[in-house]
């Protein structure tokens, strides 16, 4: 398979323009998109759940298998005139397998929520017990929520980090897993930095009988090009997105075990989806060929680098980051020296160009709505281009933006300049 390894740092790409057929029939939504263009293109994305799919990915999301419905799966369709689509499905398929070392892929999944229901219906029912990180540890939604399908229709307890060293207590975690003998055990977080150590959830899940899952949608990208350890030989299933760090469409995935393939794919089809999206199947497909490129690995390496010199950035003006730092793309960091919390730093940031996110932290006391913490990632700035440089200059200008209610002017302009990317060299 050969494939052309997508730009790692492009400078100063030209700002997106609407195709023609757009524009003359659609003005008002043309000159929405070069709205968000332009706005992509003067912030600094710092955004843990963004980044910035190639022109080979986006062509593929705009291809002609837009149109196709081909509910099933290759070879097994409800409808005719699928040869196209069983063809981009399957090579989706061996390019995931390959990529990460699976047994078996399942690429349709419309989102990461999605696919960790299909995962927990494949391996679970209604009312079993799952052990999982808590929410306000840094669990997602789909490990216990009540506004979530999981916290209504399965008992979760949640574990959680030490409050010495902000590290996952895996002592705890084996004690409550020998208590509560759950059905699964789920690993991995949204705004854990720090490597999961899934031999040892392998080990505990084993000893109580359980399955393990792997919630991976922030790292699975990290583990295709070697910088984070892979889930895959210690999970039963793996759960992730195809977007974030894996520079993919919107999109969901699913690796497992052979012994759970068939489960996996009926939990998928037709249990909770229809016909899957056969344009982003393909474009998944074209994500998981750019990842195994070597200038792929060296684009995750370069984000984990950035992700360092942005925490210790923000440790020299004052925000504290989680963990002492970080193994990832991730960073998360607590912002009450500064006398702010979480919502307030959010919004002075934006102001200033600069978005990032506010999160729950471990033994917060600030209100949920509010929270004492930011979690940031350096998946897009890294893919546009700049480095530990500009991550250092960046944690400046967003404790200047911290420390003021206004954050237009001068820093504006700055934060668009350093977010415009390099200047192209002649």
């Amino acid at each position: 398979m050969t494939v052309t390894e997508p730009p790692h740092a492009p400078a100063r790409t030209p700002l997106w323009e609407a195709p023609e057929a757009l524009r003359r029939t659609d003005p008002q939504i043309a000159d929405v998109l070069a709205a968000e263009a332009e706005r992509r293109r003067d912030c600094l994305q710092l955004l843990a759940g963004e980044n910035t799919a190639s022109e080979a990915v986006l062509a593929a999301l705009a291809g002609p298998l837009a149109h196709k419905y081909a509910e099933g799966y290759p070879g097994r369709r409800h409808h005719t005139g699928c040869a196209a689509a069983d063809a981009a499905e399957l090579l989706a398929v061996e390019r995931a397998r390959n990529l990460f070392g699976a047994d078996h892929a399942n690429v349709q999944p419309y989102t990461g929520t999605t696919a960790m229901l299909a995962a927990y219906a494949a391996l679970l029912r209604p009312g079993d017990r799952v052990l999982a990180m808590s929410l306000q540890h840094g669990g997602h939604l789909t490990v216990g929520s009540q506004a979530n399908f999981s916290g209504r229709w399965f008992q979760f307890t949640g574990y959680g980090v030490r409050r010495d060293d902000g590290l996952i207590d895996l002592d705890q975690v084996r004690d409550l897993a020998r208590r509560h003998r759950p059905k699964a055990i789920v690993a991995g977080s949204i705004t854990y930095p720090r490597h999961i150590d899934w031999a040892a959830f392998r080990e505990i899940a084993d000893e109580v009988g359980a399955y393990l899952v792997a919630t991976a949608a922030q790292t699975l990208g990290l583990a295709a090009g070697g910088a984070a350890p892979s889930p895959v030989p210690y999970a039963d299933v793996v759960a992730a997105v195809t977007h974030k760090m894996l520079r993919g469409p919107r999109g969901g995935l699913l690796l497992c075990t052979a012994e759970l393939a068939e489960r996996v794919d009926r939990a998928v089809s037709p249990f909770i989806q229809g016909g899957p999206s056969m344009h982003e199947v393909a474009a998944k497909a074209v994500a998981f060929a750019e990842a195994a490129t070597p200038r792929y690995r060296d684009y995750v390496h370069a984000a984990v680098d950035n992700a360092r010199a942005l925490a210790a950035g923000l440790a020299g003006q004052g925000v504290r980051p989680l963990t002492g730092g970080t193994d990832t793309h991730l960073v998360t960091a607590d912002v009450s020296a500064l006398g702010i919390t979480g919502r307030e730093a959010e919004r002075r940031c934006a102001a200033a160009g600069i978005l990032l996110g506010k999160c729950a932290l471990p033994y917060d006391t600030a209100p949920p709505a509010e929270t004492s913490g930011l979690r940031l990632g350096t998946g897009c700035v890294t893919t546009a281009g700049l480095g530990a440089a500009e991550m250092a200059e960046a944690a400046v200008l967003a404790g200047r933006a911290l420390r003021t209610a206004d954050g237009g002017g001068e820093l504006a302009a700055r934060v668009r300049e350093l977010a415009r990317g390099p200047v192209p060299k002649r």
